[in-house]
């Protein structure tokens, strides 16, 4: 068989997907296609059908116009059929564009088509890219079909047995086997081959994997110093930002996590889940106004995305009700608005969805309290009571930010008692057991907890340098704040305790401990300071009796 005879069969034998919402260009690229040698062509106008058609067809070869018109884009085709399994391994996306902006560049990277296709195409350009694209295919296809029917021990004897004999694809051989001995948590084996590339060769792929394996052997520091020189030759490399991210978490440095995202956003601003890991990193470190803009992108870059979620219209609506509480701050009267708009369109967009009412108005009430709109937040208050009280089987999430918002219009008591049912409900789910403690020990807004924490600060460097005075004015002045923190209790009455060693000619701070546990009473035994708080209860009974 001739060469061209052989293209041309290879290209006769795969089934193809044209979509572009303009039709002339559909056309001359069957065209082009017929002319190569392929027969079997489907074409479509717009990302609905050719999701529709993926649905229900096996296609080998997908070229897609990256701006199909209005609703989803060439991204977004490719993101949906990557997430619901549409796309085969073995098969491939070409993205075809006339646009080359950084921006469109880095999103479409980040699902990782098989190749791009810059407009205007003529059939040479076409005919060699994809012959390029179909050798490679048709060489690795028996270790792809394993790997897409999850057969990773067979696709991992074929590499091996592959390597030898296949010099033209062995950087894709080796860096396919690293990360199939990694799936299959054989870390010792992913290192070895990761490691023999980067004896070899610096390359960036190879020094990624490498620094999954340190992570997965919780080498935290040996991974994040290697993702760190790994970005800075390599900017570009979206991965590492994530992975960084990841590691610095693990670390419990929040701060540094949060800076590698914005960073990452900076280079690649259109990918939904960076904006979303972004806003909850910025939320865990009580930065709320960074928190409100990544979920506001996040709800943007959702508006055509298979990820689109109600959860990120509602963590805007919940970020925006915290920034939104002073109805004397003309910024905060239009996070307030702003809030209220993003639950409304949460509740049209996902209607269909049965609990999105009860928790819009959730937030909706804190948000009306925080603007003074108290009888209005209290009609909203009465119809979650009647709500909650005729259906006890809410699910825990909701219930925690019902309980939040019965903190926030003043029912601690009802607050208190729905965390108590909570707790015995849910008494094995030591990470919600952690939330409910949470917001036991700081139930106000975020500038609240600000302000208590860095008194907190405070009080505990005026400990640790010996000025127990200091000390013990700044564990005081915190528990104004948040008057029932366990931690912050505890600590002021170890303060008073020693205060009360070095001079016990006053009974005074023992008798302000005595208040401080008492306080503390009905403390439940899985409590995190439970057994810190039996030891001082004991050590202040052996003081008074």
């Amino acid at each position: 068989m001739s060469e061209s005879s052989y293209q041309a069969d290879a290209f006769h034998k795969l089934t193809y997907l044209v979509i572009d919402d303009f039709e002339n260009f559909r056309l001359s690229l069957r065209q082009m296609l017929r002319a190569c040698g392929a027969d079997q062509i489907e074409l479509v106008g717009n990302a609905k059908q050719a999701i529709k058609y993926c649905t229900y067809n096996h296609v080998d070869v997908v070229l897609c116009d990256y701006n199909l018109g209005e609703g989803k884009n060439g991204q977004h085709v490719l993101e949906e059929l990557r997430h619901k399994n549409l796309l085969r391994r073995s098969s491939l996306f070409l993205m075809v564009t006339a646009e080359t902006s950084k921006q469109m560049v880095m999103g479409a990277r980040e699902n990782q088509p098989d190749g791009y296709l810059t407009k205007p195409i003529n059939r040479a350009m076409l005919e060699q890219r994809l012959i390029t694209l179909l050798d490679q295919r048709k060489a690795l296809l028996p270790i792809n079909r394993e790997i897409d029917r999850e057969n990773y021990p067979e696709a991992i004897s074929l590499c091996l047995q592959a390597l030898p004999r296949n010099p033209r694809h062995k950087t894709w051989l080796l860096k396919t086997l690293g990360d199939l001995y990694f799936r299959l948590g054989d870390l010792s084996h992913a290192a070895k081959v990761f490691d023999d590339v980067l004896q070899q060769r610096e390359l960036s792929w190879a020094r990624l994997g490498r620094s999954q394996v340190l992570l997965a052997n919780r080498s935290h520091d040996q991974a994040v110093a290697n993702l760190k020189q790994l970005i800075d030759t390599h900017p570009d490399y979206m991965e590492a930002y994530d992975l960084l991210a990841d590691g610095l978490r693990q670390q419990g440095k929040l701060s540094e996590a949060q800076q590698v995202l914005e960073q990452a956003i900076v280079q690649s601003p259109n990918a939904l889940l960076r904006q979303k890991q972004l806003a909850e990193v910025a939320e865990a470190n009580q930065d709320i106004d960074a928190a409100a803009d990544a979920w506001r992108r996040t709800v943007s870059l959702g508006t055509h995305s298979i990820h689109d979620s109600a959860d990120h219209y509602l963590a805007l609506g919940q970020s925006l009700s915290e920034l939104g509480e002073d109805e004397d701050n003309a910024e905060a009267v239009e996070h307030a608005t702003e809030a209220l708009e993003i639950l409304g369109s949460m509740e049209k967009r996902f209607a269909d969805q049965p609990t999105v009412g009860l928790r819009s108005r959730i937030v909706q009430c804190r948000v009306l309290f925080g603007q003074g709109q108290h009888r209005e937040a209290e009609a909203l208050h009465n119809s979650l009571k009647a709500e909650f009280d005729s259906n006890p089987l809410i699910d825990p999430d909701t219930s925690l930010d019902y309980a939040k918002t019965l903190f926030r219009v003043g029912r601690d008591g009802d607050a208190r008692d729905l965390l108590g049912r909570l707790a015995e409900q849910h008494s094995d789910e030591t990470e919600l057991l952690k939330r409910i403690e949470a917001l036991l020990d700081e139930p106000v807004g975020f500038r609240q907890k600000l302000k208590a924490r860095n008194l907190t600060r405070d009080g505990i460097k005026a400990f640790e340098a010996g000025d127990l005075t200091a000390a013990a004015a700044a564990f005081t002045e915190a528990l104004v704040v948040v008057p029932n923190h366990t931690s912050l209790n505890l600590n002021l009455v170890q303060v008073l305790l020693k205060i009360y060693e070095a001079d016990p000619t006053s009974r005074e701070p023992l008798e302000q401990c005595r208040a401080r546990l008492d306080r503390l009473q009905g403390l439940p035994e899985q409590h995190r300071q439970h057994r810190r708080y039996i030891a001082l209860s004991q050590k202040l009974k052996g003081l008074t009796a």
